[in-house]
């Protein structure tokens, strides 16, 4: 491109062409981006890309669960993990919209899509060697108000430790599906989730940990007189024990009413159900919660 000074730049922005009449160059957006940027048609094509990717957080993440949930199919040994886990039902895996990450491939697939590599880096999707940091784990979205505001892996191996994007986590795990039950079921892991939804218990949602944000808490109490069964961790330092009974009082103190869900020795409800319990049995652990 040159300089011009007088009104010779011609542009129909309906079809995208352009003309200039000072040096009788012309076409369409992509030969203006040759011609303005210096670059080949393969060059051009990328960096159109780059421009029109939306960078909104929300939109990056949500393209990396869309993939990560391409790939669990093709993996079997992240279905066979699930399986270990508990958790065998096609239509609930898809529900929650589990994936798996087995590493290497993600960065690709993203700057294909124009997004930036310092964008994946500040996301924290990819570590500073620019390698998948959910390497070999199962992946959960996590959600607010309808957009995915993180991402929790799972490994399926002994060697990596379970981990989240820096960042919010939103508020409680699929707690916009919970909100019209008077009886609640809150449990701490996604797969305590998981099988209690496989097993009929769809009015349970996840706090992804013991501890309740204030916008979780608020989920949690926006309905006085509404029943929270806390079923968490039965550790053996006490761990979880000890994080029910902080939440019940505070839940008990916000109107609601609390009972503390007794599983044996060891057990959170997904490690109970893969002992062998069932649905009935787990309604019996209900009934017989710790009022408080």
């Amino acid at each position: 491109m040159h300089r011009e000074t007088t009104p010779s730049f011609y542009v129909n922005a309906r079809r995208n062409l352009f003309y200039c009449h000072g040096c009788g160059q012309g076409g369409d957006l992509i030969r203006f981006v040759e011609l303005s940027q210096h670059l080949s048609f393969r060059q051009s094509l990328a960096y159109l890309e780059q421009q029109s990717a939306p960078t909104h957080p929300a939109a990056v993440l949500e393209r990396t669960a869309a993939f990560y949930q391409q790939q669990l199919p093709r993996h079997p040994e992240a279905l066979r993990y699930l399986q270990e886990r508990g958790l065998c039902d096609p239509a609930l895996i898809q529900e929650l919209q589990i994936g798996y990450a087995p590493g290497g491939n993600l960065r690709r697939h993203l700057l294909l899509q124009g997004y930036s590599r310092e964008l994946l880096s500040r996301l924290g999707l990819v570590n500073p060697q620019g390698y998948d940091a959910f390497y070999r784990r199962i992946v959960f979205p996590c959600r607010q108000d309808g957009r995915v505001v993180n991402l929790y892996g799972r490994s399926i191996g002994a060697a990596f430790a379970h981990r989240f994007l820096p960042g919010s986590r939103g508020g409680l795990f699929a707690g916009e599906s919970v909100g019209p039950f008077p009886a609640v079921i809150l449990v701490e892991g996604l797969f305590d989730l998981a099988v209690l939804w496989q097993a009929g218990f769809r009015n349970t949602t996840c706090a992804l940990g013991t501890h309740l944000t204030p916008t979780q808490f608020r989920q949690l109490s926006d309905r006085p007189g509404r029943w929270v069964y806390l079923a968490f961790d039965q550790d053996p330092n006490q761990a979880g024990q000890q994080a029910s009974q902080t939440l019940a009082r505070r839940l008990q103190g916000a109107g609601l009413a609390v009972g503390i869900v007794q599983l044996p020795a060891g057990q959170d409800p997904n490690r109970y159900f893969l002992a062998g319990g069932r649905a009935a049995d787990f309604t019996l652990c209900l009934q017989g919660a710790q009022r408080i």
